[in-house]
C-alpha cells in the first residue's frame, strides 16, 4: 500500500515527508494506522548516524493507532484496538523467556539494524528498500510491527497523544524508580536532566513516596515545572555551580538515590558523587566516566537501565492507569504539531523549546 512518511534521505538531513510501500503484515504482525508518534532524543541520534541502519531510513518509536489489519497467527490485539508502540525484542533468547524483555540479546540488532525482527523489510521507495527504525517506523501514516511491539490500550477515552510517549521516554524514566531503583517512603532522590526522562523520573518519585526530590536542569521554565510536578527542590546548574554541596545541604548527607538521565560524563559523575555512603545510582543514557572518585564506592549500587527495566505490557497499562488518576499528568509534557511540521517539532525539541513533542497525523 502507499502510505505518507517522513523519510531520513542522508546525515544529518532534514524529514522529507514522500510516498512510499508499505507491504502488508506477515505471520505476527499487524497493521498500525499510526495517530500519533512521540520525537525522542534517541530518533535524532540516529539522523546523525550514531546508529547503523542506514539511509534512506522512516525513523519514530513513539507511536500510538489504531490496528487495521492482523496477519496471520496474531492473538493479542484486533482490528479496531487502540495500542501503544515500544520496542521490539526476538521473544525467543533467554532474557525474553525470562520476562525480562529490556535486555533481549538482540535488542541492537532488531531495534537499531534498519530490518524487522526476522531481519526483512516492509519499507520501499521505487523498488529500493527503506530502514526501519526501532521495529516499528512509526513517522508514518502506517507502520507494520509485530503483535510483541504493542502494547493493548482498553481505556478509548485516553489521547493518542498521550499514549505515544509512554513507548520509550515516559516508560523508561518512570521505570528506573519504579521497576529498579525502588524507593521508599521518605527516601530522597535527585534527577539529573528535565527533559522526559528525567521529569517522568521526578513523577514516579512522587508516587514512590519520596520525601526529597531534586532536579537538576538548566531551564528554570523546565524546573519550574518539575516542581509542579513533584520536585521538592530544584537546582540550576547554569547558576548553580557548586551542584553537589547543594546536594548535601538538602539531604544532609547525599542522596539515597540518584539518577543521571543526561549521558553528559559531567553529570553522570556529579549524580555518582550525589549518592549517599550506601546509595544507588541509575544511568538512563550511554556515557563514559571515570570512577576513581577519591571516595569509597564499596557500598554504593550503580545501574544501568533499559527501557525502563519493565513489561510494556503491564507496566504501560499502569502508568496510564495513574494518569487517569491524575497521580501522573504527562500531559503537561507534550506539545503537538501537525505531521507536516516534523522538522520544526525537531528543531523545537532540540533547542529545549519543549519537553515532549508529538507528532499528529492527519485524521
Amino acid at each position: 500500500m502507499q502510505i505518507r512518511a517522513a523519510v531520513t534521505n542522508g546525515l544529518n538531513e532534514e524529514f522529507s515527508i514522500e510516498e512510499v510501500e508499505l507491504q502488508e503484515p506477515g505471520e505476527g504482525e499487524i497493521l498500525v494506522e499510526i495517530r500519533a508518534a512521540g520525537i525522542c532524543h534517541t530518533d535524532s541520534g540516529a539522523v546523525r548516524g550514531r546508529y547503523p541502519l542506514g539511509f534512506p531510513a522512516v525513523l519514530g518509536h513513539e507511536g500510538a493507532g489504531i490496528v487495521i489489519k492482523t496477519g496471520r497467527g496474531v492473538r493479542k490485539v484486533k482490528p479496531g484496538d487502540h495500542v501503544g508502540l515500544t520496542y521490539g525484542t526476538c521473544g525467543s533468547c533467554e532474557e525474553c523467556r525470562h520476562s525480562r524483555p529490556y535486555g533481549c540479546t538482540h535488542m541492537v540488532k532488531i531495534n537499531f539494524g534498519g530490518g524487522m525482527r526476522d531481519g526483512t523489510h516492509r519499507l520501499s521507495r521505487n523498488g529500493k528498500k527503506i530502514s526501519h527504525f526501532f521495529a516499528q517506523s512509526s513517522f508514518a501514516q502506517y507502520a507494520v510491527v509485530h503483535e510483541s511491539s504493542a502494547v493493548l490500550v482498553e481505556d478509548r477515552d485516553i489521547p493518542f497523544s498521550v499514549i505515544a510517549p509512554m513507548g520509550c521516554g515516559v516508560q523508561t524514566g518512570a521505570g528506573i524508580v519504579l521497576n529498579q531503583m525502588k524507593p521508599g517512603f521518605g527516601d530522597s532522590l535527585a534527577v539529573f536532566g528535565c527533559g522526559t526522562v528525567g521529569m517522568s523520573a521526578v513523577m514516579a518519585a512522587r508516587i514512590a513516596g519520596c520525601r526529597i526530590i531534586i532536579a537538576v536542569g538548566g531551564n528554570d521554565e523546565s524546573l519550574g515545572l518539575a516542581r509542579e510536578l513533584g520536585a521538592t527542590h530544584t537546582i540550576n546548574r547554569r547558576t548553580n555551580p557548586r551542584i553537589m554541596d547543594r546536594i548535601k545541604n538538602i539531604t544532609g548527607q547525599g542522596c539515597g538515590f540518584a539518577i543521571d538521565t543526561t549521558g553528559v560524563p559531567e553529570f553522570a559523575r556529579m549524580a555518582l558523587l550525589s549518592a549517599a555512603y550506601s546509595g544507588r545510582t541509575a544511568f538512563a543514557a550511554n556515557c563514559e566516566i571515570n570512577v576513581n572518585t577519591g571516595r569509597d564506592m564499596a557500598n554504593r549500587t550503580v545501574y544501568g537501565v533499559s527501557e525502563g527495566n519493565g513489561i510494556p505490557d503491564l507496566f504501560i497499562p499502569e502508568l496510564l492507569r495513574y494518569y487517569r488518576e491524575g497521580r501522573y499528568p504527562v500531559d503537561r509534557l507534550i506539545r503537538t504539531y501537525p505531521f507536516e511540521e516534523i522538522n520544526k517539532a525537531f528543531t523545537d525539541s532540540l533547542s529545549g523549546k519543549v519537553i515532549k513533542a508529538v507528532l499528529l497525523m492527519p485524521g
